[in-house]
């Protein structure tokens, strides 16, 4: 046994730790490597008392690891002579027994990542949901898919996109819906297109366009700041049915001919009582837009436990119409922004 325990063996043995008298316990304690037990929670006394009589020591390191890669994952470490009296360990978990199960750096990979055990509530649409999602997923964090909106396309009749001076695209669902009915990127040619945000911007990269304006500050003021103070002629505005004219009126102002092209409106997404549960109970609860606090907020139920997270002070907005007060509000105002002030909050 010596020579096993001054370096980490190469081999490992996968068994059941289900009580059902088969197992040579003096073979397992014999093996020149890791033992690795899977269901076997409850029988952790037996299987530590049964090698060590078999000869693995009792100061033999230990590692029970609780719902492994998943967001909930604890890992506790013992020897083979403690393990059998640890509490606070439930199925389903693995055991590891060996040297390796002191390597706790590679073993509770997940518990250092800087959101673990913390869950946050996501109420983004559920169609542009998924990259917030796997960002805070990849971050340790159990997240709450919640949408409490959906985009519904609308009809309508698509002027002659080339013959503007400047295109404003004012969401990344905006441009999916611009490119439904558009040809392929030819159809922009010689336009100067505008992206509210990066998220904008990527969307458009996708269908083969590259913003020429994309403002530092994600929302309508920024876009305003970043055309500059001057008249653009033609402005096609491809945007929601709903939402704050403040770009359309500054553009106007400046002395530009604006249309307003409504590709598309925010209706509310139902929820079932199971999902507002779990999004009521979230450490953190995501609002990327005004229309997803407003239809959150009005569907009723309680905030009182998760800290309120705002996108930008449109949305802010909207929660203070519903005596709501957001804990914090993302600076840049993106998604990446959002996920910045949680990890931010977590820390403190």
């Amino acid at each position: 046994m010596e020579a096993y325990n001054n370096c980490l063996p190469s081999g490992v043995a996968f068994v059941t730790g289900h009580e059902d008298g088969s197992l040579d316990w003096d073979a397992l304690a014999a093996f020149p490597g890791t033992l690795v037990f899977y269901m076997g929670v409850k029988a952790l006394p037996r299987i530590a008392s049964q090698l060590i009589a078999g000869g693995r020591p009792a100061s033999q390191p230990v590692a029970v690891v609780e719902q492994g890669t998943l967001p909930g994952q604890k890992t506790v470490l013992s020897t083979l002579g403690e393990i059998g009296s640890v509490t606070g360990i439930r199925a389903p978990a693995i055991t590891l027994v060996g040297e390796v199960a002191a390597l706790r750096e590679r073993l509770a990979w997940l518990e250092t990542r800087p959101l673990h055990g913390r869950t946050v509530a996501v109420t983004r649409a559920r169609a542009q949901a998924s990259a917030l999602a796997e960002r805070l997923r990849g971050l340790g964090a159990s997240v709450v898919e919640a949408p409490a909106i959906r985009t519904q396309p609308l009809p309508v009749e698509i002027p002659d996109v080339g013959s503007y001076d400047l295109l404003c695209v004012t969401s990344p669902a905006g441009a999916d819906e611009l490119f439904r009915h558009l040809r392929d990127a030819r159809s922009l040619a010689g336009v100067t297109v505008a992206a509210i945000g990066p998220g904008t911007a990527r969307a458009l990269r996708a269908h083969g366009i590259e913003a020429d304006v994309v403002p530092e500050r994600a929302v309508a003021e920024g876009l305003i700041e970043a055309l500059e103070d001057r008249e653009w002629g033609r402005v096609l505005v491809a945007r929601a049915a709903e939402g704050r004219d403040v770009l359309i009126d500054a553009l106007r102002d400046r002395g530009s001919h604006v249309d307003v092209l409504a590709l598309y409106e925010t209706v509310p997404e139902p929820l079932d009582d199971a999902t507002r549960a779990a999004a009521e109970g979230a450490d953190y609860i995501l609002f990327t837009s005004g229309s997803s606090a407003r239809f959150f907020a009005a569907a009723g139920g309680s905030l009182d436990g998760p800290r309120l997270v705002s996108i930008g002070p449109a949305t802010s907005a909207e929660l203070r119409a519903h005596d709501l007060e957001p804990d914090l509000e993302a600076d840049p105002h993106t998604p990446d922004g959002l996920v910045d002030a949680v990890l931010a909050d977590a820390r403190r």
